[in-house]
């Protein structure tokens, strides 16, 4: 089946040989699928600043998809994310994912110039105008650190107002939260599309990790059928990708504008989705 919307990758910078021949290998097989774009990921703090830069240069020599860095102002200057976007300017770069992002270990409380992303997307209007077209992040099972579901939207919300065109959520194993999120965006007055991210399921202990430190939901049911498998890491992958294949068809038919997937620098797991989403009949 031929699906229309934006469907796109996310990339991390690779910080040693081994990750740069693994990100080269899953780059080229993924960019071959002719995704809408691609994002690249920021180090807390712009702890990744210059490893990103790199690999966003790397992918725009590729040519034929978008590139779209990750930006956040946590820690940052006016000063330095003038400079930054600058640099992405000249590298042709007309889409970014702006975020608040977090404090690396250690760096305290200070946040720098910016508290708030919506601080960044004013900041970025302000300097370049209608040069990049802006994503922000979104949270279906709201922000782990947010006040509460309320004030997690009206955050939301000041980020679009401040000059966003569309958003990306985090990963969720749950539609009805990406549905309900979805439904009370718009009755706020939110009209840009918000598309929700995928993470396939390859690793039980990985995706438990990330998920205690980003707030989203493993079910119970799904959690405790993943460590059922133990070491048997193809039976949970062949599980993980039916589950994840269900949760894809659910939010396409029930109208979601596209989807982004996290791919953590692994070409197979999301090739396979893509492939079995027909997405590669568009």
């Amino acid at each position: 089946m031929s699906r229309a919307g934006s469907f796109s990758f996310e990339f991390f910078p690779p910080r040693s040989e081994e990750a740069a021949a693994r990100f080269d290998e899953a780059r080229h097989a993924l960019l071959a699928l002719a995704p809408d774009y691609v994002s690249v990921t920021f180090g807390a703090g712009g702890s990744t600043r210059d490893l990103t830069l790199d690999t966003v240069a790397a992918l725009q020599k590729d040519g034929g998809v978008p590139v779209a860095p990750h930006i956040s102002c946590i820690g940052a200057t006016a000063a330095s994310l003038r400079e930054l976007l600058e640099a992405y300017r000249a590298l042709g770069i007309r889409r970014l994912v702006a975020l608040r992002g977090d404090l690396p270990s250690g760096m305290g409380d200070a946040p720098g110039e910016f508290r708030y992303a919506s601080d960044l997307v004013a900041f970025i209007r302000r300097e370049t105008g209608d040069w990049f077209h802006l994503e922000v992040a979104a949270y279906p099972e709201v922000h782990p650190q947010a006040r509460g579901a309320r004030a997690d939207l009206d955050a939301f919300v000041r980020k679009l107002r401040a000059g966003a065109d569309g958003a990306i959520t985090q990963y969720f194993f749950n539609a009805d939260a990406y549905f309900y999120f979805c439904d009370a965006a718009k009755a706020a007055g939110v009209a840009v599309p918000i598309v929700p991210g995928v993470m396939p399921i390859t690793n039980y202990t990985q995706l438990a990790r990330f998920s205690a430190a980003c707030g989203a939901e493993i079910p119970r049911w799904l959690a405790r059928r993943l460590e059922d498998f133990g070491d048997d890491l193809d039976g949970l992958r062949a599980f993980g990708f039916e589950v994840t294949l269900a949760l894809c068809r659910r939010l396409l038919d029930g109208g979601a504008p596209g989807l982004h997937f996290y791919t953590l620098n692994r070409a197979e797991p999301t090739a396979a989705l893509w492939r079995a989403l027909g997405l590669h009949q568009r």
